[in-house]
């Protein structure tokens, strides 16, 4: 009777991993295109694009600003990172169509060419620059263009960097605005209400060519924070606790009168919809939730669209999957994924992004990224032939929509323009 029970036992748990193991299997993912990247590959191929290119969709990045500024409450400003748009042509659309000139900007090249290309447009930088930086925007920003200088809030996130960029105020002979930067819990430097940030406050009024234009808090680690047991609530109330108390300590330095005219910046893509009024900030920063990277599928970012893809030319499509070395394990491992059936090895890759359509496309991570030839496997219903397109999302828009020259701007299913993107280069 105990053999018996015993053998039970090691039946009963070899069934039990059977049926683990049968649960865990992959199923097909594969099977008929998405219509709509058909169309975009349509517009392609009219347009005589064969290269990695990356797309944005007019229409889904005018209903993401319409999105955007329907959220915004009575009374609060927008304004636009430039690094997470990194293009002239993209950035002039965003600027007509919420009817915005305040800028976000990060680095000196950036810097120079927004000042030459929209000279009245108000920029704040995002992080604050090494002195020598700004030094250098004085000496390369062109003559004809002096004013732009004006219409930048430097940022300043120590008192250490205020004093150099006194110096610098001295040195070049002009007056700057400065913005200082809030640790409102993020951590990554900056101030907070204290006998410092008093004294930074103290230094700015009593030099002549500083002026105080604002605070700057930036806050994406709010969404990152579980809502559960009251922890991003809990956050959200620190992040204004702690933006009140500076600009309590502003006003007992400058007066209420002269803190009606500051700015009171915040939050970013992930945020900007926590801030339902303002009383403590007067603008919100956003950028990538207009094109919407998959870094930004949250919940907060729900009712915007992906707006970008990555579109690049397959150069060979498989009916089958051979690895270099284990062919002894194609037959296994198709048997046991059915995803990994077919291959396509598509023009370039390594990119951040994540591949969308046809339906069911992964990467090999037994053969491994590659730059110039990547191998993606699909299932047994994946039909995509050589010179057609693969569209991936990328997760990110700062860094990505860099590499692939101009930006193909698809709309009313064409390519109806070409936006060139920044050179960083320079």
């Amino acid at each position: 009777m105990i053999e018996f029970s015993r053998r039970n036992v090691i039946l009963g748990g070899a069934a039990l991993v059977g049926v683990t193991a049968l649960m865990m299997k992959p199923g097909d993912k594969s099977g008929p295109r998405d219509a709509y990247f058909l169309d975009v590959q349509k517009a392609l191929i009219a347009a005589g694009i064969a290269q990695p290119t990356m797309v944005v969709d007019k229409a889904r990045l005018n209903a993401n600003i319409d999105t955007l500024k329907g959220f915004l409450p009575a009374g609060m400003n927008y304004r636009i990172v430039a690094k997470s748009l990194p293009s002239l042509g993209l950035i002039q659309h965003i600027r007509e169509r919420t009817g915005t000139d305040r800028l976000m900007t990060f680095n000196l090249p950036m810097l120079l060419e927004l000042s030459q290309a929209m000279p009245e447009a108000n920029q704040l930088l995002g992080k604050p620059l090494p002195v020598v930086a700004a030094k250098h925007y004085f000496e390369q920003l062109p003559a004809d263009y002096s004013g732009a200088a004006d219409n930048v809030q430097w940022l300043v996130d120590t008192p250490e960097r205020l004093a150099q960029y006194a110096d610098l105020a001295e040195q070049v002979g002009r007056d700057l605005a400065i913005n200082i930067e809030l640790d409102v819990g993020l951590h990554r430097g900056g101030m907070v209400a204290g006998a410092d940030l008093k004294t930074m406050l103290e230094a700015i009024k009593a030099n002549p060519r500083l002026s105080f234009a604002g605070f700057m808090g930036y806050d994406p680690h709010i969404a990152s924070l579980p809502t559960a047991m009251g922890w991003q609530a809990r956050a959200m109330k620190g992040v204004r606790t702690g933006y009140a108390a500076a600009l309590a300590q502003a006003t007992e330095v400058f007066g209420a009168d002269a803190m009606k005219g500051i700015t009171r910046n915040a939050a970013g893509s992930p945020t900007y919809r926590t801030y339902q009024d303002t009383e403590i900030a007067s603008e919100v920063s956003a950028g990538s939730c207009l094109v919407k990277p998959t870094h930004f599928d949250t919940a907060l970012l729900e009712p915007h669209v992906p707006a970008s893809f990555i579109a690049t030319p397959v150069i060979k499509s498989m009916p089958v999957t051979h690895m270099p070395g284990l062919e002894f394990a194609d037959g296994a491992t198709k048997a046991w994924n059915p995803n990994a059936s077919k291959t396509v090895f598509i023009y370039g890759g390594n990119w951040l992004a994540d591949p969308v359509d046809p339906p069911g496309l992964a990467y090999n991570k037994t053969f491994g990224r590659s730059s110039n030839q990547e191998m993606l496997n699909g299932g047994p219903e994946l039909e995509i032939s050589p010179d057609e397109f693969v569209f991936l999302r990328p997760h990110q828009s700062e860094a990505v929509f860099l590499q692939f020259g101009d930006i193909a701007v698809y709309e009313d299913g064409a390519i109806t323009e070409r936006w060139p993107v920044f050179d960083y280069s320079a």
